[in-house]
């Protein structure tokens, strides 16, 4: 399925915006052919994934290069000629096409070895462009046994190449010395020329004036253009050429039989070479796009799905980097535009930066989508336009025979007629190249139905009527590019909100025309510049009235937040005081509980002295503390779960869930909701996992942390706790893990008194309980045995704290 496309009118919109230009910096950075030729395919894509992926890729490598690290990537030949040819049966390639191969798998080692270790989770982006690749070892090494580091054969890739090799070098020294004796020996005879020997068709030879050629017994292979010298291969050695001829034929038959055979050892690799080059491309593009968004201090900006421009500090790219070499400041410039406004009319001088603003816009807008990062505050927000229209420049056409407002007109046409809200259209000097009042007049229509259709667009005007039309729509903004009154220049400072003036007469005073054509000028203007000036301070007033207004409900959204905190406060406050106390009457409740045996002995005690009356009273006195003291138990608690209820009330937006925190109405233990079923809500609660009923819990906010270790435990469980347990019979190591249990259950039930029958015997069982009591602590009050007749030594009491 071929792959939908931004759509652009006039077809010249990437030139108009200069996003070539930005394509040839790119390509200055690539580093072989093909990542030239891939950054030529480069453009404006609409899949928001494919974007989103292209962007983080940019973003990992600018992270990489800021970091120092460095990708082995390196200039390398194109291997795809050598590989459709070695694809073909018994093809054979040549030294030169391994020595690129080589150079391929070199650099493809170096890239999986820097992804070896941890950057692989640090760049995963990056690491998935080889991630689905395996490394092939065993070609380089076929490679390598067969060529050397300088790109030659080497002598001992075979035993029959080495063979070959040592008989030329012995017949190259045999060669040389029986060259050297006939030099001497002819020379000595004056037979020779002031240079002796040279080459010719590939043999040693001497040079020997024409004169002497007839003393000279050999084979004449060329003479000189003046004939004066002939150069002859001496009999004694023709021989020994002979041999070496026949040796270099050798040579070429048996290194092309070892290319053959290398050949085949590679042929099964040529689908993963490709892969192999394709892999290095993409991360050599990815690395040219990083590099200039280091240069140019790019970042990634927040993407949406959705049409919304919203820059914070932008620079026009290319305009920062010439300034940026020539040290110039380039002023940054913020624009939001979304569906409530989602139109900018911006006026003010001429060379004022107004073109430059609008084009920027444009710029930014295909950079981002075509995956480059842009000089923009990290914290911008741009969407995804599936069409950019733009009139920009004079597009006056002798061919088709439309003049400048023609042109413009008829690119009215057409943006009206294709455009949508998920268009973006620039118009550069709207309205004009006609009479000013009806090609305002006309603009405004334009202006009026692109409003209509929801377009987003950056319109530069001169015309007051527009904006006015922006000053009286919602939908549009009125912008101004900054000028200073005082010394009558540009700031190319961007001021959304309200209008610029055109500043017509003083920048004609500045030039110096006379001040009788200026008074003239003005008088003929008229009302014009008055309805302009009304204008921008009318603008100026509603802005400032929306700053006050915006201010006033930020101080009401305050308040309502403080108020609400107030009440929260104070009610936490309360809820806690009473929970102090019913912690304070359950504690008096407790130690009621463990004085009951002190009383009970005493009670004991008086009717064993027969005082009845006595030991009654102190049992009325006893029962009626414990009584008033369990009622004013049940009245706090009962108010303490009246304020939790009111503030589940306040609180609950909707019905808990996997993964909120809850607290136990008892005890006040939070945790988090890991599982609910059958109306059971299960609890990670500090080093517990606890199952609870949720009619039982109350939401409330998250913790700052919690415990990651785990021990699990029913809560309606720990309701029917028995305080009763025999490990009787038991072996150690089993007793200790049951009575571990036991307790810790019983901590959870909040139970006050424990009762662990082990028997007498010879006191293991005894010392098992004792030894694991001693690990609890401070949650242990106290540990005895009851009197002889309950069991004695063989039952240990335990009294929780």
């Amino acid at each position: 399925m071929e792959e939908k496309r931004m759509h652009f009118e006039p077809k010249d919109v990437l030139q108009k915006l200069e996003f070539d230009r930005v394509l040839d910096l790119l390509e200055k950075r690539t580093l072989t052919p093909m990542g030239a030729a891939r950054v030529r395919c480069i453009g404006p894509m609409l899949d928001f994934e494919r974007i989103d992926v292209a962007l983080r890729e940019v973003r990992d490598y600018k992270l990489l290069l800021e970091k120092n690290e460095r990708l082995p990537l390196e200039p390398f030949s194109d291997l795809s000629p050598a590989l459709r040819l070695l694809a073909i049966a018994d093809y054979t390639l040549t030294i030169e096409d391994f020595q690129n191969i080589r150079r391929v798998l070199k650099l493809m080692r170096g890239v999986f070895r820097f992804f070896s270790g941890p950057k692989k989770e640090i760049y995963p982006r990056l690491y998935a462009h080889i991630a689905h690749l395996p490394y092939e070892e065993g070609a380089l090494k076929a490679i390598d046994e067969v060529i050397d580091e300088k790109g030659e054969l080497r002598s001992d890739a075979s035993p029959e190449l080495m063979r070959i090799r040592r008989e030329q070098v012995a017949k190259l020294r045999e060669l040389d010395t029986r060259f050297r004796q006939l030099v001497a020996e002819y020379r000595q005879k004056g037979w020779l020329s002031d240079a002796p020997e040279s080459i010719r068709n590939g043999r040693r030879v001497l040079a020997v004036p024409a004169e002497h050629r007839r003393k000279i017994r050999g084979i004449l292979h060329d003479e000189s253009d003046t004939g004066r010298t002939v150069f002859i291969e001496p009999e004694p050695i023709i021989e020994i050429n002979n041999d070496l001829f026949d040796l270099e034929a050798e040579e070429r038959r048996e290194i092309f039989r070892i290319l053959r055979q290398l050949s085949e050892r590679i042929r099964p690799h040529v689908e993963l070479l490709n892969g192999y080059q394709d892999a290095l491309v993409r991360l050599e593009v990815i690395h040219a796009k990083a590099q200039l968004a280091v240069e140019m201090r790019a970042n990634m900006p927040a993407l949406q799905p959705k049409p919304i421009i919203s820059i914070r500090k932008g620079y026009h790219p290319l305009l920062y980097l010439k300034n940026k070499t020539e040290g110039k400041k380039t002023v940054p410039f913020d624009l939001r535009l979304h569906p409530h406004q989602h139109i900018l009319v911006l006026s003010g001088p001429n060379a004022g930066g107004k073109s430059v603003a609008m084009k920027s816009v444009g710029l930014l807008q295909l950079m981002v989508q075509s995956g480059l990062l842009v000089p923009v505050h990290e914290l911008s927000e741009l969407g995804i336009f599936e069409q950019i229209f733009a009139d920009i420049g004079d597009q006056q056409s002798l061919d088709d025979g439309l003049s400048t407002y023609s042109s413009r007109l008829q690119n009215a046409r057409i943006f009206i007629q294709q455009a949508t809200p998920n268009t973006l259209v620039l118009i550069d000097e709207m309205g004009s190249g006609t009479d000013p009042k009806l090609g305002g007049a006309i603009a405004e229509a334009v202006l009026q139905e692109l409003y209509r259709k929801g377009v987003y667009a950056v319109i530069t005007t001169h015309y007051s009527n527009l904006k006015v039309f922006a000053f009286r729509h919602e939908g549009i903004l009125n912008g101004c590019m900054h000028f200073d009154k005082d010394t009558l220049s540009p700031t190319y400072e961007l001021r959304v909100g309200r209008p610029g003036s055109s500043y017509a007469f003083e920048i004609a005073a500045k030039s110096g025309l006379p001040k009788h054509l200026l008074d003239y000028a003005r008088k003929r203007a008229g009302s014009e510049t008055a309805v302009d000036d009304l204008l921008i301070e009318l603008q100026r007033e509603k802005q400032e009235l929306e700053e006050l207004l915006r201010a006033v409900k930020e101080k009401e959204e305050n308040l309502d937040r403080l108020i609400k905190t107030y009440d929260s406060m104070h009610h936490d406050l309360e809820l806690r005081r009473k929970r102090l106390k019913l912690d304070q009457k359950e504690f008096e409740l407790r130690l009621s509980a463990q004085a009951t045996r002190e009383v009970e002995k005493l009670i004991r005690q008086l009717r064993e002295e027969k005082n009845l009356e006595r030991a009654q009273q102190v049992a009325q006195q006893l029962r009626q503390t414990r009584a008033e003291t369990a009622r004013q138990v049940d009245d706090i608690n009962a108010e303490v779960l009246r304020l939790e209820e009111k503030s589940a009330v306040s609180t609950r937006t909707n019905a808990l869930q996997v993964g909120d925190y809850a607290r136990l109405r008892a005890g006040g233990a939070i945790g988090r909701i890991e599982a609910i079923k059958d109306g059971k809500a299960q609890l990670i609660m500090g080093g517990l996992t606890v199952t609870a009923p949720l009619r039982d819990l109350l939401p409330v906010a998250p913790p700052n942390s919690t415990p990651s270790s785990t021990f699990k435990v029913d809560i309606q469980k720990t309701t029917e706790f028995e305080s009763k347990l025999d490990i009787r019979g038991m072996a150690p190591d089993e007793a200790m893990r049951v009575v571990e249990k036991f307790v810790d259950t019983a901590l959870l039930a909040n139970a006050t008194t424990l009762h662990i029958l082990h028997g007498k015997g010879v006191g293991v069982l005894r010392r098992v309980v004792k030894e694991k009591l001693r690990e609890y602590g401070r949650h242990i009050a106290r540990v005895y045995h009851p009197e002889p007749e309950l069991g004695g030594d063989g039952v240990t009491i335990v009294e929780l704290a």
